[in-house]
């Protein structure tokens, strides 16, 4: 099993900055590759970005390209989503996944094994 706690949402205005944290415990000693995931009220949840084990790859969705990282430090069990000048239409719950024993970049959330509770994230204009 791996556990995954999000935190770093919350309210900022358009044009701001945030950086999610996303720390698993449990099984981390197993190569794991990790996204983030958000979903916004009545909407589908959708992949923001996606990070290899190793960090060398990452994909980001077209609509977060040039304004928010991902970046992972496996000493720390951590990934990070930092994410910079933020649009009202990135307001959501922003939830990281990790799926075990692999080690390249996922994009489908169906083949992630472990979820985090996720966090909000309110972009006002």
């Amino acid at each position: 099993q791996v556990r995954l706690v999000e935190s770093g949402g919350g309210v900022v205005q358009a044009g701001g900055s945030l950086r999610l944290s996303c720390a698993a415990s449990g099984r981390t000693f197993v190569s794991y590759s990790m996204g983030w995931f958000r979903q916004a009220p009545g909407k589908e949840r959708e992949i923001v970005a996606a990070i290899s084990w190793s960090g060398s790859s990452t994909y980001y969705s077209d609509s977060v390209k040039g304004r928010f990282t991902i970046s992972r430090d496996n000493a720390k069990s951590t990934m990070y989503l930092q994410m910079n000048s933020l649009k009202p239409e990135d307001t959501g719950i922003y939830y990281c996944a990790a799926k075990i024993n692999y080690r390249r970049v996922v994009l489908n959330s169906d083949e992630y094994d472990f979820w985090g509770q996720g966090t909000q994230v309110t972009v006002s204009s």
